[in-house]
C-alpha cells in the first residue's frame, strides 16, 4: 500500500466516536475497557446519543429505559473518557427523532401531528420548556461540556400539524422558516443559561434553504451544523458544494459525520469494512478540496448507529464492528489505510490479517467483545445459512417432510436417514452456540438487549430447527408403536 503525503492534509480536529445507546447499550464495564482502545486507534472525543439511557429525573423519569444508567455510572463514564483523552459531547433530541418522548401518553400532546411520535411541535411553550428540562439535566451531568449536539435530524411531517398549517398560512411563511426558528429558539435558550456550551445540529434540514436565507435567518451565530453523509460513493464536488453555501450562509464553524457500522440495512449483523472504508476516504477528499480559511472544520464524528430509530431492530452490535471503527480510525490518522494503518489496526486489536471485503472472517483477535464478534458471525455467517439450507433446501426434508407429513405424523423411514443425522447435529452446534453467545452477551449488556438479539436473530430458525426435530422424533415412535 501507498504511503499518504500526511502533509498534505487540512487538519479535521477532533475524531469523535459515536455511541448510540438507544440500542443494545454496553455496560458502564465494558466502556471501561473500550476507552483506551478507542485512544489509541486515535479517538480524541465522544459523542454520547443517550437517548432513554439517560437517568432523567421528576417529571422526566418515565423516559428512562429500565437500564437506564445511573447518576454514578455517568460520572464514572466521564471519569474514564478523561483519563483516557476522550472529550464528551453529548446527543440531546430536541425537535426530531422525539419517540423516546412523544410515545408517552403525557408527552403525546406535543407532537407536530398526533399520530406520529417522531416530531415536537414547536409552537406551544411545554415543548420548548420540555427541551429546557432535559437540556439542563444532561449537561448537569456534564458539566465540562463544550459543546450540545441538538439532533433536529430528520423532522418527519413538519408543517403538517394544526398548530403548524395555521402558522404557515399567516403571511405566507415558509417551512424553512418555521424549522429554523425552533432551532434558533433552542440555540438562545441553550446560549442564555450556558453561554459556553456551543450547540451543534445534524445539516439535513438545512441543505435545501439557499445561502441567503440562511444568513438572513441568522442560524450562523448560533449552532455549528454537522454534515452527514454514510455512503461508500459520497459524492465529493456535490458535498464540497453543500459545506461551500454553509460557509456563504454565515455557517462557517462546522463537523462532519461518517460512518463505521449501522448504516447499511436496518438489520445488519455483520459489518463490511469495505463500505465504511471508502466513506472515509471520500470524506478525506472533500476535507482536503476545502478552502483553507474559509470554514474551520471542528471534528468527525464517526456514527456508529444501533437501531435507525426508536422503534427499529438492532443494527451490527458494537463488537462485531470495532474491526472496522479501527480501520476508519487508523485511515483518518494516516490520510488512507496504509501499511502503517493496518499494522496500528493489527497490533491493537491482536490480530493476524485484516479482512476488508467480507464479512466472515476466521482471525477474531483479543480485544474487547472479540468473543461476541467470534460467535455472531458464527451464527449470522454460518449456522443460519446451514440451517436455511436444511429447511428449506433438502430435497429429502421437502419431499418425505413437508408440513403435511409433520401434521399427519407420517414419513418414510427410509428417507429419513437421509437428514436425520444431519438435523439434529445441527440442533446441537445451536443450542451449544446459544449457550456460549448468552453468555458472553451478558458481560457487556443488559439481559433486555440479550434477549432482543437472540430472539431476532437465532430464534427464527432454532426454532424452526426444533420443532423439526421434535416432529421427526414424535411421528418415527408413532410409526414404530
Amino acid at each position: 500500500m501507498a504511503k499518504a503525503e500526511v502533509h498534505d492534509r487540512p487538519p479535521i480536529g477532533l475524531k469523535l466516536v459515536h455511541l448510540d445507546l438507544k440500542g443494545a447499550p454496553p455496560r458502564i464495564v465494558y466502556l471501561a475497557q473500550l476507552f483506551p482502545l478507542f485512544s489509541r486507534l486515535g479517538a480524541n472525543a465522544l459523542l454520547l446519543e443517550y437517548e432513554d439511557m439517560f437517568p432523567y429525573e421528576g417529571s422526566l423519569e418515565i423516559l428512562r429505559a429500565k437500564h437506564a444508567y445511573s447518576p454514578s455510572e455517568i460520572r464514572e463514564l466521564l471519569d474514564l473518557a478523561q483519563s483516557n483523552g476522550l472529550e464528551v459531547i453529548p446527543l440531546v433530541q430536541t425537535f426530531g427523532h422525539m419517540e423516546f418522548v412523544l410515545k408517552h401518553k403525557q408527552f403525546s400532546h406535543l407532537r407536530e401531528v398526533k399520530w406520529s411520535p417522531n416530531a415536537l411541535n414547536p409552537h406551544r411553550p411545554e415543548s420548548l420548556q420540555l427541551i429546557h428540562t432535559m437540556t439542563e439535566q444532561v449537561l448537569g451531568l456534564h458539566p465540562g461540556a463544550r459543546w450540545l449536539h441538538i439532533g433536529a435530524d430528520e423532522v418527519y411531517f413538519l408543517g403538517e400539524g394544526e398548530d403548524s398549517q395555521r402558522w404557515l398560512s399567516s403571511s405566507d411563511r415558509l417551512l424553512d422558516s418555521l424549522f429554523v426558528s425552533h432551532v434558533v429558539k433552542v440555540a438562545e435558550q441553550l446560549r442564555s443559561f450556558h453561554p459556553a456550551v456551543k450547540p451543534v445540529m445534524w445539516d439535513d434540514m438545512l441543505r435545501s434553504m439557499s445561502a441567503d436565507f440562511l444568513s438572513e435567518s441568522g442560524i450562523g451565530q448560533l449552532v455549528e451544523p454537522m454534515v452527514w453523509d454514510y455512503l461508500p460513493n459520497l459524492d465529493v464536488e456535490k458535498t464540497v458544494l453543500l459545506i461551500d453555501k454553509y460557509q456563504k450562509g454565515g455557517l462557517t464553524k462546522l463537523w462532519i459525520a461518517s460512518s463505521f457500522k449501522g448504516s447499511t440495512e436496518v438489520n445488519q449483523c455483520l459489518t463490511c469494512i469495505r463500505n465504511h472504508l471508502d466513506n472515509h476516504t471520500q470524506w478525506l477528499q472533500v476535507v482536503k478540496a476545502l478552502t483553507r480559511g474559509a470554514v474551520q472544520l471542528q471534528g468527525i464524528a464517526l456514527t456508529g448507529w444501533q437501531r435507525y430509530d426508536h422503534f427499529s431492530v438492532l443494527c451490527e452490535l458494537l463488537p462485531v464492528a470495532i474491526p472496522s471503527l479501527a480501520a476508519c480510525l487508523q485511515t483518518l490518522q494516516h490520510g488512507s489505510f496504509t501499511e502503517e494503518a493496518e499494522q496500528t489496526l493489527k497490533q491493537s486489536l491482536g490480530i493476524s490479517a485484516v479482512e476488508v471485503d467480507t464479512f466472515i472472517r476466521e482471525d477474531f483477535g483479543s480485544f474487547p467483545g472479540c468473543e461476541v464478534a467470534r460467535l455472531v458471525t458464527q451464527v449470522s455467517g454460518y449456522l443460519k445459512v446451514t440451517g436455511d439450507e436444511l429447511l428449506e433446501g433438502n430435497r429429502f426434508v421437502v419431499g418425505w417432510f413437508s408440513p403435511y407429513h409433520r401434521k399427519h405424523k407420517f414419513t418414510h423411514p427410509i428417507m429419513v436417514q437421509h437428514f436425520e443425522p444431519e438435523a439434529k447435529g445441527l440442533l446441537l452446534r445451536w443450542e451449544c452456540v446459544l449457550d456460549e453467545l448468552r453468555a458472553a452477551l451478558s458481560q457487556i449488556y443488559y439481559p433486555d438487549t440479550v434477549e432482543e438479539w437472540l430472539q431476532e436473530n437465532v430464534s427464527p430458525t432454532l426454532d424452526r430447527l426444533q420443532g423439526l426435530v421434535q416432529d421427526l422424533n414424535k411421528t418415527l415412535q408413532g410409526q414404530e408403536d
